[in-house]
Parts: structure tokens; sequence; C-alpha cells
């Protein structure tokens, strides 16, 4: 079955004291039927209105690019103001805003039209949100077309029973993790290993603060749903938290299974020093999840206490949203966790400094774990403070 050619994003938010407890709900519709794709109800902690409804936005519009796309996209919402600011009618003077407006326009396709609609035409999203508020629901669920055949009339709102599950969409509260890299150091720019705490432990360079300040600027607008920062207890990582902990107003805590790959005799060398020294270690380490570096760690020596890593900090924070600074590879080795993709896929992914990655861990079903990707590799709109080339550790 093809997909729609064009779809509707219904988007309420809500929040119980402005700020207070907030959440947005989401409906994906087919424009042609009407029918239901996908909900979305989720909390969102404490937050205001105005976030509450971009967040509903942005979760819409990330349910149309998974579930229709290429589809058209009209988004119709009870708020003028992100109809306005959307549409570039209005200027976003408020800074919370504009990261949370400018990931909503990144996820937009050409073409997406904004639509103000009285609140009581919007009483499906509406009642997402009031349900995630009152812990009755959280997360995507997925409904088949097929079971709706007419549009739904504004004043009727059919329940469907037992809608199918999608992988994407578990059921229960998933514990989220904003993923943030360390910014560069001296031996970040220098192509340097730059292992654990074992290492040479090199902090932060002017230019990697700079780079983790506008991150934590970036961030800053969600500090309200935010229930930690957890570091890596290796200087950069740890120089980095203090700087995003600050402004979002949080301590940091420390979770040494998060720490990066110890590199052993090869630390602080760059990979033609290695090669000129152990060429025949190099070729055996590049590629490999067994071998370790003389003295350091492999790839599934390093999976093993990222997630033990891991299975602690969702036990101590479960059903909240947690940011984490680490390095490369556990945050590669945590995206492979959410994708349940083999350790292998770490050699295919780059991951900027300072950049941010979210996934999302949901409750076992069926003695099934469940997860999601939600971002990558992301940086603010617009920031010049860093180089994509500086991936190396």
């Amino acid at each position: 079955m093809t997909g729609p050619s064009s779809v509707v994003i219904e988007v309420d938010g809500a929040s119980r004291g402005n700020p207070g407890p907030a959440a947005y709900g989401a409906v994906l519709r087919d424009a042609s039927t009407g029918a239901v794709i996908a909900e979305d109800g989720t909390a969102i902690g404490v937050a205001s209105n105005n976030v509450a409804e971009y967040s509903g936005l942005i979760a819409g519009l990330t349910l149309a690019a998974e579930l229709a796309p290429g589809a058209a996209v009209e988004a119709r919402l009870d708020s003028k103001l992100v109809v306005e600011q959307m549409s570039g009618r209005w200027k976003i003077k408020h800074p919370d805003m504009r990261p949370l407006a400018a990931e909503a326009k990144r996820l937009a396709p050409p073409g997406t039209t904004y639509t103000w609609v009285p609140r009581e035409q919007n009483k499906h999203a509406d009642r997402l949100a009031n349900e995630a508020l009152d812990g009755k629901r959280s997360g995507v669920t997925a409904v088949s077309a097929a079971l709706v055949d007419e549009p739904e009339p504004d004043s009727v709102i059919e329940e469907v029973e037992a809608p199918p599950r999608r992988s994407w969409g578990p059921p229960g509260t998933a514990t989220t993790l904003l993923l943030v890299r360390h910014g560069v150091t001296p031996h970040t720019a220098a192509k340097r290993f730059s292992g654990g705490l074992k290492s040479a432990n090199p902090g932060l360079s002017e230019e990697g603060r700079a780079q983790i300040r506008t991150t934590a600027d970036w961030l800053a607008p969600i500090a309200d749903g935010v229930d930690a920062v957890v570091a890596s207890p290796v200087r950069r990582t740890l120089e980095s938290a203090e700087i995003i902990a600050e402004r979002l107003g949080k301590a940091v805590e420390i979770e040494p299974g998060f720490a990066e790959m110890e590199f052993g005799r090869w630390d602080g060398l760059t990979f033609a020093e290695v090669a000129e020294r152990d060429q025949a270690g190099l070729d055996g380490w590049l590629g490999s999840l067994e071998t370790a570096p003389p003295g350091g760690e492999s790839f599934h020596e390093v999976e093993a206490r990222v997630l033990a890593g891991l299975d602690r900090v969702v036990e101590l924070h479960a059903g909240r949203t947690v940011v984490v600074v680490s390095h490369v590879t556990p945050i590669k080795t945590l995206v492979a966790k959410a994708l349940n993709a083999p350790l292998e896929s770490v050699f295919r992914m780059e991951l900027s400094p300072a950049s941010v990655s979210v996934v999302s861990f949901f409750p076992e079903v069926d003695g099934q774990a469940r997860a999601s990707l939600r971002l990558y590799n992301a940086r603010p709109p617009g920031d010049d403070a860093f180089s994509p080339a500086a991936s190396a550790w």
C-alpha cells in the first residue's frame, strides 16, 4: 500500500501552571480520508504552554517524516503564536523558542502550511495531551489507515480499540537520553588518540568551551524537563558537563561506564605516529571488535561497561529525560543499542564535537526491549563554532 500524498497534523500543548507540568498531543491524518495514521501523547516535564505547543509540532512533523515521507503537510494548531511564527509573519523574539522553531523548520518539508483552528476543533490533540499529563498514555500509537474509511466528524472522536503497536512507539514511559559529545581539546584538533581515565586527559580548549556553551544555550529551553546531567568522569567531559549543568540549573552526576575507550600505549599519538610504531597492531585493531590497542580496551569491552552504565542510569532516572555528556565510542554504542544494530555499526557513524543525539529507552514488553533514535549528530542551526571535520577522539 502506498502512503498518502498529503497529510494533516493536529497539534496541541498543555501546561498546568504555565510553566508547570506539561505535555503535548499530536495526531497524523490522511488528508484525503481523515483516517488517523498515528497519535502521540507525551509528557515533557515542567514547561510553558509555548514550549509544549512547539514540542507537539515537532512530534507531529516527526510522525509525518517517518510514516508519510514525501507527503504534503498541513499543520493545524490552536496556538496563534506558533502558527504566525512558523508562517514567517511574526518574529521569534523569545530566545527559548528559537531552537524549537528551528528544529520544526528543519523537519517540515518544503511547502508545509500552518493553519490556526479554534480550540473546539482541536479536541483530539487536546485529549492526547491531557491523557499524557494524567499518566494515562505516553508515546506513539499507530492506527491502521484501513480501520477508518470515512473522515471523523468534528463533533465525534471515534476510538479504535486495541490499535496495533509499532516498534518505534511501544507502551510505557520512555527514559530519554540527550547524548552530548564533549567539546574539542588540543588532542581533538590534532586528531590524536585520547582515551579515558588512563589517558593524558586533556581539558577543553577555548574553542571547545565555546562549542559547549552554544550547545548549552540550545538545550536551555528544555531545562525544566531535564531530570539530571550525567557525565563520564574524564576531564573533558566533566568540564563540558559543568558548563551545560550550570546553564540548565542542574548538578552533575558521574557515571564511569560512559568513559571513553582506553587506547593504552597509543594514547596521545596520531594515526600516522601509531602506524610508524605499530603498523601490525593498528591493522589488527582497525575494524575489529575484539582486538584492543596494547594496554587498552576492545570495542566489546567498552560495550559491556557502557551498557552497564546505561542500566544504572535508566534505573535511577526511569521515565525521565537525562543529559549524558560522553565521548565518541560510548555515544555510538548507545545509538547502536537503541537501533538494535550490530556493534559493527559504530564504524559507519560520524560524531561531531559538542553534537547532540537523542535516544529513548522504553520498558520491556513481553520480555522484549524497545528503544528509538530521535536525533543524531545535531548542532544548533547556524552554529559556526566547530569544524565538522574534527571527529577524532
